[in-house]
């Protein structure tokens, strides 16, 4: 059975007339004609008994009539679901964004999206750096916010902006007098960093490292807040992307512009390139580039 026999079914069981049937389906008579034939013919037996006068459904045709209601109202919404998805006025996009990035950045940007396309929903995973890479990886999102990946992958990574490390110190140490500072000043202090295999941990040991320089870490934490409250606290000092001063300097810390070496890293759009993107992830990614 095809769509449009079902329908030109549909149209002659509820008038009884082929005449009505034909206006309302704008067909010839003997294109509706041959249109029921041929439904008739690949079921195997007769849907209407008609005579010159009347045309009466078969036991078979009474049978047929719920179910082409049923699966022409199917068809219907399914047709007007797809519509909306595409239009953009319903769907659901899934995005991947590291901790720093989603709880800083990313809320202006989906406020843009919302204001947008306000049916939309969107599902936020605040998942670390690597979590993201194997989200995006293994198909769980359509799009994640991270940096650069150091080693070679399969995704495609799109540049958003470059985010530089700034210092974090407690507000009450005389560091915070400075307008900035030096690695090999702020290395002098204990220092407060994320527990591997964090990027931002491996990052700042490879740039140091290749300057001859270590992490004198006394405290670890699996949570950039925490490593914030730390410092507040006047545990150390510590080291974090500029992205996340707002975050450091609401948890009563303080941050330096850091130098030598200033330590950055591009931060982009991941994306599956055997995965096309839906509608909605589309509409995203492009707000994503527009604001940057």
């Amino acid at each position: 059975m095809t769509i449009k026999q079902i329908r030109a079914f549909l149209a002659v069981a509820q008038s009884l007339s082929f005449a009505v049937a034909c206006e309302r389906l704008h067909l010839s008579q003997s294109a509706l004609s041959l249109t029921i034939k041929a439904l008739e013919d690949g079921l195997g037996g007769r849907l209407f008994s008609r005579n010159t006068r009347n045309v009466a459904l078969t036991p078979e045709g009474e049978s047929l009539l719920p179910l082409a209601r049923r699966l022409i109202a199917d068809w219907d919404n399914a047709e007007d679901e797809m519509r909306q998805r595409f239009s953009l006025q319903r769907g659901r996009v899934t995005l991947a964004a590291m901790p720093s990035f989603a709880g800083n950045l990313l809320p202006p940007i989906l406020k843009t999206f919302r204001a947008r396309y306000p049916n939309v929903n969107v599902t936020v995973n605040d998942v670390i750096n690597e979590q993201v890479l194997e989200m995006v990886r293994d198909r769980q999102v359509e799009l994640g916010v991270a940096f650069e990946p150091m080693q070679n992958t399969s995704l495609t990574f799109t540049p958003l902006y470059r985010d530089r490390f700034v210092a974090v110190v407690p507000q009450d140490s005389p560091l915070a007098n400075r307008s900035n500072i030096d690695w090999q000043t702020l290395l002098q202090e204990p220092f407060i960093t994320l527990q591997r295999p964090s990027t931002v941990r491996v990052m700042l040991e490879e740039h140091l490292q290749a300057r001859g320089m270590k992490l004198p870490v006394e405290f670890e934490s699996h949570q950039l807040a925490t490593v914030g409250r730390m410092v507040a606290s006047g545990l150390g000092v510590s080291a974090v992307p500029a992205l996340c001063a707002g975050q450091m300097r609401e948890l009563g810390a303080h941050c330096l512009t850091l130098h030598e070496p200033v330590v950055e890293r591009a931060i982009g759009v991941l994306t599956d390139p055997g995965n096309e993107l839906s509608a909605a992830a589309q509409a995203l990614f492009d707000i994503l580039r527009s604001e940057y």
